[in-house]
């Protein structure tokens, strides 16, 4: 089996991941803050330990500003809707994942002007003078895709930092798509509210996600409850982690999460850069020579993170992938990838595109084999037939 679908969820997990997991559900598998007992107190350990870690992998000034979330859904959801006020401007993109594009409808509705802004259709990345334009009195946050989930394509979030902290807007980042694949430096790039999920390119289990809060960005909480300290007050706590981490968090689900951050570190992001944009530039060249494909990525390969989109002629995405899973036992995504904006940006709305997402597990006898079904599928209109009649 071919696994390609890194984008939705990595998979395998470095083994180290399965088994931190396991002892941790075995040794340490207490409620953390919610208790003095030592199978607590190790809990309590191995969550703290993992949100050091992640300050240190994005340069987050304390390890308190990292906050726990359900996904990265659930991060974007706390920060736009824990920041913005009727009467408040956001300026975004026009590339984000619904994660992004519902909450803000919702705000929308309550009051909160959204401004979006196209990417360059050569380019793909979102220009600093449309930003910069777009900024008025009233405008509260700059909220951008680092890397679209569709094309891959990495904006240039360091200079769109600068420009917000000169105009004293703050600035949000949905990193879903290149936390663990990317340098993230949140103090660099003037970053204040920094999303991502931790089952993708950080290796860790779903349901976890995390939101960095810098001490520009002052957000209200959006759910309140039990957080094992100060018990005695009836209001939510307002330190942080606290204020934002009501109930028993997902520890097992966070210790895993902290053993795909250590085998990130142990690796190196470097080379794990360097392996996954050679197995996308494999892929890259291999799709556009191939009759019948149009390839969907970045035109500037230093801006391309690990995920590829195409289509083949005469084929439906939908087709594409049940094609390739059935007869070559390899898993890609297909359709919209719950980015409908992007789409219409390509020009490949309703229908989408074949999706293949990559990790640092793949290797390149992956690539090939991947390369050789989509010829044999783009040549045979044997497999065009069968295609439509597997869906």
């Amino acid at each position: 089996m071919i696994y390609l679908d890194n984008a939705a969820t990595s998979w395998p997990k470095p083994e180290i991941v399965y088994t931190t997991m396991d002892e941790f559900l075995r040794t340490k598998g207490g409620n953390p803050s919610r208790g003095s007992h030592s199978l607590a107190l190790a809990a309590r350990e191995t969550v703290e330990e993992t949100r050091r870690l992640i300050a240190r992998f994005i340069n987050a000034p304390e390890s308190k500003r990292v906050i726990f979330t359900l996904n990265c859904t659930d991060a974007l959801n706390l920060g736009l809707k824990g920041l913005l006020k009727p009467g408040d401007h956001v300026i975004t993109d026009s590339i984000g994942h619904n994660s992004l594009v519902r909450p803000l409808k919702k705000l929308e509705s309550q009051g909160v002007r959204v401004t979006r802004i196209p990417p360059s259709p050569e380019t793909g990345v979102l220009s600093v003078k449309d930003i910069e334009a777009a900024i008025t009195k009233d405008t509260r946050l700059l909220v951008v895709t680092h890397a679209s989930n569709v094309t891959g394509v990495i904006q240039p979030v360091e200079d769109y930092g600068a420009i917000v902290r000169r105009h004293q807007v703050l600035f949000m980042v949905d990193a879903a798509q290149t936390a663990g694949k990317y340098p993230i430096d949140v103090e660099a790039s003037n970053i204040d509210l920094l999303a991502f999920s931790g089952h993708k390119g950080l290796f860790g289990p779903p349901g976890t996600g995390v939101l960095y809060i810098s001490d520009h960005a002052e957000l209200d909480s959006i759910r309140e409850g039990g957080t094992g300290s100060y018990s005695e007050q009836e209001e939510q706590p307002v330190n942080l982690p606290d204020r934002f981490e009501s109930g028993t968090l997902n520890s097992v689900g966070i210790a895993g999460l902290g053993a795909g951050l250590k085998f990130i570190l142990g690796e190196g992001l470097d080379k794990i850069m360097t392996h996954e944009q050679s197995l996308t530039n494999r892929l890259i060249d291999g799709l556009g020579k191939i009759s019948g494909v149009t390839v969907y990525a970045a035109r500037n390969r230093a801006q391309q993170a690990p995920v590829v989109s195409f289509n083949i002629k005469e084929y439906t995405p939908g087709d594409v992938g049940t094609i390739l899973d059935q007869a070559f036992d390899t898993k890609v995504r297909t359709g919209l990838h719950c980015s409908p904006a992007m789409h219409k940006t390509l020009g490949t709305f309703p229908q989408g595109t074949v999706r293949i997402s990559l990790s640092y597990l793949n290797i390149a006898e992956d690539i090939e084999m991947t390369l050789q079904a989509v010829e044999r599928i783009s040549v045979s209109r044997d497999f065009s037939n069968s295609g439509r009649s597997m869906r």
